[in-house]
Order: structure tokens, then C-alpha cells, then sequence
């Protein structure tokens, strides 16, 4: 009997021991890793063909981040992001990431940088005025010209601190599934728990526009996964909407081949 009772004695602890270090590993897992820290730092005024410097330095935690998988520089002209740029940078092995360039006219220029690292996704971003910037006509011009382009634009509310970054497909087969990842933003946060849909066509191929819906694999990252059935060139517009009334749309061409 007390053999028994000591068999079943031992038995319980075990469990406990073992219900014990499957509860610490279940919260470990559970543990959100901290976020990515990104401090941009562009000069707020610059002359015509002065060579501005952007510098990028990415922390986590109190960890500097030297092994980023991408950090690029996207550059563009107030009301004109469609003919914006994307700057590679050097990485300085120090948690800093630096570029430059040099702008040849007078405007008011949005410098934001695009940080991936270690599974996560940040893009801040910063202005910076350059000669005598622009007048309030030329933009006025400019965002109406923008909303006329884009007219289901005028259906939503807008955020001026909305970012959008698409990782565009290095390349696309027709006939295999290709998988579509766009980041978003928000006053600097992940843009969570939006309804993102991806509407893509070609008005060569056929006059019908397939959608597809995503889902958000993490904080602010949404995938879907499309095949095409024909090559060409194809546009791909990305519908932002959440249940504050916010509706941005963004558009980009890719190339089936």
C-alpha cells in the first residue's frame, strides 16, 4: 500500500513539474518581441542641389539593430507620390542606415524610410522643404488633379499620417500562385484590424477585375495570394478601409511573365 501511495506520490509531482514548464513555455511563446525603434533624422530645410543626408538608426529594445533585411529610402514630391523614389541605403554595421541625394528644384518633399527586420515592419517619415517650397496653388492643383485621378478617394476620410509600403514581387509566373504582402500605418503605429483588398486587372486581357481579400498575418501586415492565368502587365490597386471611416487606395503595376 505505501508503495502505492508513493507511486501516485511521484506521479503527481511529475505532472505538476511538467504542467509547471509547459506553462512558462506557452507565456514565452505567447511574448510579443518588443518593436522595432526607428529614429529618422532629415533636415527640415535644404538649398536646390544641396545633397541632403537621411539616416535611419534601428533599435529594439535597447538592442541596435545592424542586421535589417531592407531599409530603403522612399523620396517624393508633395502630391506626386506615384513618381516617388526608392533609395537604397548603406548599413553601417552600428544599428545606422544612411543615404542621400540632391533635389534640383524648389518643393516641399516627403523623405520615409521603409525598415524590415527581424519579422517587423516600421516606416516613418519627415519632410523637408526645399528652396522656396511650393506655393499653396501649385498644391491645390496638384491634390485636385490627384483626386480626379482617383475618384473613389473622395468616398472615404483621410489620414495624413497614413503609410502604405507594398512589397512589390521581385517576380511573378503566370499560373503559380504569387503572394501579395502590403504594411500599413498610422501616427506612426501598425494599422490593425483593417479591411484590406487587392483589385487587380488588365484592360488588354479582359475588362473584369478580380478581388482579393487579405488577411493580417501580424501587426499592420496584410497578405493574399493570387495566380494569373495570362502574362502582361497587370495594375494592382490596394483598398484600405476600417470602421473609423478610413479609406485610402494606393496603385501599382506589375509584371506577369
Amino acid at each position: 500500500m505505501k508503495k502505492l501511495i508513493g507511486i501516485i506520490s511521484i506521479s503527481m509531482l511529475v505532472f505538476m513539474l511538467a504542467a509547471c514548464n509547459s506553462g512558462k513555455n506557452s507565456n514565452q511563446e505567447d511574448e510579443m518581441p518588443e518593436m522595432l525603434d526607428v529614429a529618422l533624422e532629415v533636415q527640415e530645410t535644404a538649398d536646390v542641389n544641396e545633397e541632403v543626408p537621411f539616416k535611419a538608426t534601428v533599435t529594439q529594445g535597447d538592442e541596435k539593430v545592424s542586421d535589417a533585411d531592407e531599409v530603403v529610402f522612399e523620396v517624393w514630391e508633395e502630391g506626386k507620390k506615384e513618381e516617388g523614389e526608392m533609395i537604397d541605403s548603406v548599413n553601417h554595421k552600428d544599428g545606422t542606415y544612411e543615404a542621400k541625394k540632391a533635389f534640383d528644384h524648389d518643393g516641399m518633399f516627403t523623405v520615409q524610410v521603409h525598415v524590415t527586420a527581424r519579422g517587423l515592419h516600421t516606416m516613418p517619415k519627415k519632410s523637408v522643404t526645399v528652396g522656396e517650397g511650393v506655393q499653396d496653388e501649385n498644391t491645390h492643383s496638384d491634390h485636385e488633379e490627384g483626386d480626379h485621378e482617383h475618384g473613389d478617394h473622395e468616398h472615404g476620410n483621410h489620414s495624413e499620417d497614413f503609410s502604405m509600403h507594398f512589397m512589390k514581387p521581385e517576380s511573378i509566373e503566370k499560373g503559380k500562385n504569387t503572394e501579395f504582402i502590403v504594411h500599413l500605418q498610422d501616427h506612426d503605429q501598425p494599422l490593425e484590424k483593417a479591411r484590406v483588398r487587392y483589385e487587380i486587372w488588365n484592360d488588354e486581357i479582359s475588362d473584369k477585375h478580380e478581388w482579393v481579400d487579405a488577411s493580417e498575418t501580424k501587426a499592420g501586415e496584410y497578405s493574399g495570394t493570387h495566380a494569373f492565368n495570362e502574362a502582361g502587365l497587370y495594375s494592382v490597386k490596394i483598398h484600405v478601409q476600417n470602421d473609423e471611416g478610413l479609406h485610402e487606395h494606393e496603385e501599382y503595376e506589375v509584371e506577369v511573365k
